[in-house]
C-alpha cells in the first residue's frame, strides 16, 4: 500500500499556534488532489488543510481540539492505485481514526470549540438547534437552555456558573495581552480629539461613487490615510524596539482590528498605505473585513503589520486606554465614538456654540521607543489631516 502522510502546514511556525477545528473527510472517504481534509483553527485564522494526492482516507492522527504543531502528523491518505473506498480493518480499528462515531456537532460547520462540547457532553444534535446568534449560529447559552428544560434537569440556582473553553484565538490574545502590558513594554497614553467634519461631507459627495465600483467608503479608510501623514512626521510610531536601536518600518503595514463577535479579534494587515489613495485603501478594507467575517483570512493575511488602528468607537465606546499594544510594534491608535458634541468655536474674534460630529483619538506608545511630546505630535498631526482636506 502506497500511503501519502499529511502533516501541519510550517506556515504557523512564527509563534501562531493551532489546534485541529474539524474534520470534513471521514476515514474510508475517497479524496482528491487539493480537497480540503481539515481545519485548523490557529490563534489568528482558520485554515483548510487539502489533500496533497487523491487516494482514501485511511487514518487519523489528530482528533478535534487537539494542538497541533508544525509538521504533525495530521493523517494518512492510500495513494495505491486502484484504492477503493474499501478501508483496512486496522485503519478502522484505530482509537484516534475513530470519526464516524463521533457526535453530530463535530461535523456541524459554524459551530464553536464551546458549544461543540457542550453537545457532545449532553448528548444532543446540532440539527434540533434553531441558533440565536449572529447569523443564526448555535450559542452556548441555547445549548444550555436546551439542558436546562430536560426532564428531570433541576433549575440551576441564581449563582450557578458554566465553563466557557477557552478558544486559541481568546487564549492567544490573553497571552499576549498580559505580555505586552506586565512583561514588555511601559505604556503610556495621550488622548486628542478630532472634528470630522470634513470628513462627513467628504465622504457624503464621494460614498455613492464608490459604492458604484464596488467600494465601501468608511470611516476607518480616512483614518488609514491620516496615519501615513502622522508616522511621517513620528516615524518611531512605525517601529519596534531591541535591544540594541529602534528599529524603523520602511512602509507602513496597518493592522485593522476586526471584531468576530463570539470569534473574538482578528487584525489583518493592509500593506504599503503610504503608496495607496483614498480609493485603493478603502478597497484593501473592504476585502480584508470581508474575508475576515466569512474566515476567509489566510496566515499571510495577518502577519507582518508595523503598527495597529483600533476603530472601537463603532460598538459604542468613546475612550479606551490604555489599548493595548500589539507586540512588538510601539504604538497602537485608538478612535472611539463619533457623535455630535456642543462645542465653542471662534468666529471672527466672536466664541460661538455649535454642533459638530467629534470623535476622541488616543495613542499608547511604548514609552521605551518615544516619548509624550511625540505622541502628541502624532495625534495632532493626525487630526490636523482629518480636518483637512482629503484626497
Amino acid at each position: 500500500m502506497a500511503v501519502t502522510e499529511v502533516r501541519a502546514p510550517d506556515a504557523h511556525s512564527d509563534g501562531m499556534r493551532s489546534q485541529v477545528l474539524r474534520w470534513l473527510k471521514r476515514v474510508g472517504d475517497p479524496v482528491t488532489v487539493d480537497e480540503p481534509l481539515l481545519e485548523l483553527e490557529t490563534d489568528k485564522v482558520t485554515v483548510e488543510v487539502a489533500s496533497p494526492a487523491a487516494g482514501i482516507h485511511t487514518e487519523i492522527a489528530r482528533r478535534a481540539d487537539e494542538a497541533v504543531a508544525p509538521s504533525d502528523l495530521l493523517c494518512r491518505i492510500d495513494t495505491t492505485a486502484g484504492a477503493t473506498a474499501a478501508v483496512p480493518a486496522r485503519a478502522a480499528a484505530t482509537p484516534a481514526a475513530v470519526f464516524a462515531d463521533s457526535p453530530p456537532a463535530a461535523r456541524t460547520p459554524g459551530l464553536s470549540p464551546a458549544v461543540r462540547r457542550l453537545l457532545a457532553e449532553h448528548h444532543l444534535d446540532s440539527a434540533s438547534f434553531t441558533g440565536t446568534g449572529l447569523g443564526g449560529r448555535i450559542t452556548a447559552n441555547d445549548v444550555l437552555g436546551r439542558v436546562r428544560q430536560a426532564p428531570g434537569a433541576h433549575p440551576a440556582p441564581v449563582t450557578a456558573t458554566r465553563l466557557v473553553p477557552h478558544t486559541p484565538t481568546r487564549r492567544r490574545i490573553a497571552e499576549r495581552m498580559v505580555e505586552s502590558l506586565l512583561h514588555t513594554a511601559p505604556h503610556v497614553t495621550t488622548v486628542f480629539e478630532a472634528d470630522l467634519g470634513a470628513v462627513i461631507a467628504h465622504r457624503a459627495r464621494h460614498r455613492a461613487a464608490f459604492e458604484q465600483r464596488g467600494i465601501p467608503l468608511t470611516l476607518t479608510a480616512y483614518f488609514a490615510r491620516a496615519c501615513v501623514a502622522a508616522i511621517r512626521a513620528v516615524p518611531e510610531a512605525n517601529a519596534r524596539w531591541t535591544r540594541d536601536a529602534t528599529e524603523l518600518y520602511a512602509r507602513l503595514d496597518l493592522g485593522v482590528a476586526i471584531g468576530l463577535g463570539e470569534r473574538g479579534l482578528v487584525v489583518p494587515v493592509l500593506r504599503d498605505v503610504g503608496s495607496l489613495s483614498l480609493e485603493a485603501c478603502a478597497r484593501g478594507l473592504g476585502d480584508l473585513t470581508a474575508r475576515a467575517r466569512a474566515g476567509r483570512l489566510v496566515p499571510a493575511d495577518v502577519q507582518g503589520g508595523t503598527f495597529t488602528l483600533s476603530n472601537h468607537g463603532v460598538s459604542g465606546s468613546l475612550v479606551a486606554t490604555p489599548i493595548i499594544i500589539n507586540q512588538p510594534q510601539s504604538a497602537i491608535l485608538g478612535i472611539g465614538k463619533l457623535e455630535k458634541r456642543v462645542v465653542v468655536l471662534e468666529r471672527d474674534g466672536e466664541d460661538a456654540i455649535a454642533i459638530r460630529p467629534r470623535c476622541y483619538v488616543s495613542l499608547t506608545i511604548d514609552h521605551r521607543v518615544m516619548d509624550g511630546e511625540r505622541a502628541n505630535l502624532f495625534l495632532a498631526t493626525f487630526v490636523a489631516r482629518l480636518e483637512g482636506t482629503q484626497d
